[in-house]
This record gives C-alpha cells, sequence and structure tokens, in this order.
C-alpha cells in the first residue's frame, strides 16, 4: 500500500528548545497508529505540523503526497486536544456548521448518532459534561469521509465507560481504507485497536513498531511504554 504520511528529517524549536529533533518516519494507508509519549514529549507539535497549524519547522512532511495545505485539509479530519466550538452551539448547529464547510462531511450520519448517543440535539454545549463534548466533538470528525483521522488525546479526563465508547465510536465509524492517526498517553485503554505504534521521547522517535513485532517478542504495548518512558513517572 501506498504511505499517506512521510516525514523526513522534521526538526522543530521554540526559541532554544529542541521539541522534535530529527524525526523519520511513514505511515500506510489503512493503519491505525499510535503516537506515544507523556505530556510536553512533542506529540501535540508534531500534530500541528501534520495538519499545517504549525509551518516553521525543517525538514520534509507530505500528507498523501502534498504538503500541509488546503488540499491535505480536504482530506485530513482533526480533533483537537481541545474543544474548538462555541458553548452557545448545540450538536444541530455543529452539524450544519460541518456540513457547510466540509463537502465530505455526510450530515445524516450525524444526526443519527447524535441520538445513538444519548445526546439531546438542542442542548447547549455549555451545559453539557465533558464526556457528551468529547462524543459530539468526536462525531463530526468521525462522520467525514476522510483519507487521514488524525485524533489528539481523544480519551483525555474520561472515565473507563466513557473511553470504551469512545474507542467504539472510532473503530466503526472511520471511512473504508482509511488512516487513523491517536495520540494518547492512556494506553492500556486503546492499545488493543493499534497495528502500529510510534513513541516520542524528549523530541525523539524511539519506537517506530508494529503492534505484532512487539508481540511476538512477548511485550504488550503498555509494556514498553513503560520501560521507555520510567523517566517520567
Amino acid at each position: 500500500m501506498a504511505n499517506i504520511i512521510n516525514v523526513s528529517s522534521l526538526k522543530k524549536s521554540y526559541g532554544r528548545k529542541l521539541v522534535l529533533d530529527d524525526i523519520d518516519f511513514s505511515i500506510e494507508e489503512g493503519s491505525i497508529v499510535g503516537l506515544l509519549g507523556p505530556n510536553g514529549c512533542g506529540k501535540t507539535t508534531l500534530i500541528k505540523i501534520l495538519t499545517g497549524l504549525i509551518k516553521d519547522h525543517k525538514g520534509i512532511v507530505k500528507i498523501d503526497n502534498e504538503e500541509p495545505g488546503p488540499y491535505t485539509k480536504s482530506v485530513v479530519a482533526f480533533l483537537p486536544d481541545k474543544s474548538y466550538l462555541p458553548d452557545w452551539m448545540r450538536p444541530v448547529d455543529a452539524i450544519n456548521y460541518f456540513a457547510d464547510f466540509f463537502e465530505d462531511f455526510d450530515k445524516e450520519k450525524a444526526t443519527k448518532m447524535v441520538t445513538d448517543f444519548n445526546l439531546d440535539p438542542k442542548q447547549k454545549l455549555k451545559t453539557m459534561s465533558k464526556g457528551q463534548q468529547e462524543k459530539l466533538n468526536l462525531i463530526l470528525v468521525m462522520c467525514r469521509r476522510a483519507k487521514l483521522y488524525i485524533l489528539d488525546e481523544p480519551l483525555g479526563g474520561l472515565d473507563p465507560a466513557a473511553r470504551s465508547a469512545i474507542l467504539d465510536l472510532i473503530m466503526t465509524n472511520y471511512a473504508e481504507n482509511a488512516t487513523v492517526l491517536i495520540s494518547t498517553h492512556l494506553i492500556s485503554d486503546v492499545e488493543r485497536i493499534f497495528n502500529r505504534v510510534l513513541m516520542i521521547s524528549q523530541g525523539k522517535l524511539i519506537v517506530n513498531s508494529h503492534v505484532d513485532e512487539l508481540r511476538e517478542k512477548g511485550k504488550t504495548v503498555d509494556e514498553v511504554f513503560k520501560e521507555v518512558f520510567s523517566y517520567a513517572w
């Protein structure tokens, strides 16, 4: 299969602090990839570069053979780590907003999923729980027929039951043959869905492996994560 993401010699600094240090990797179409590391390791900076939110970096970044820009925004569905919808909006407003903004958005599917997940279409976001807001944000992203889904900490701040529901939502709703890149530090909850993992430590990519390769060595993703990031605990 062709690669949907190609990154070569990527470096990013904030002042004198090197946040990403000579990162190289590629991701095949159809993969479900975990981008793993503790908070502050460089995951969100990498995601912002992949999505075109940060442009001042060194190295080569290609999404579907194009540099991040107008075309890649049309094929990438991005869930940031913080909600970006104004708190006066209701699910019905958010669905209409996405339908106007993205040609690949499935409005009918999103409307049905809001009901399926017991969300009130006319409840304002500011009165919703964090879990309800997370579900709505994810529904909006997953109802795009994208080539690549990039999800930044989709499980953060949720209880175990809500995490399970979010994972099921992700796994049953992404477009066929699409790629999913999930940034998280909650490994044990989510490792069952990955077929590939990238681990970033202090700005360096130190693990780039298929999950089957780790299992053949008798290790789970969570065990490798704890070994690699033992300094962070």
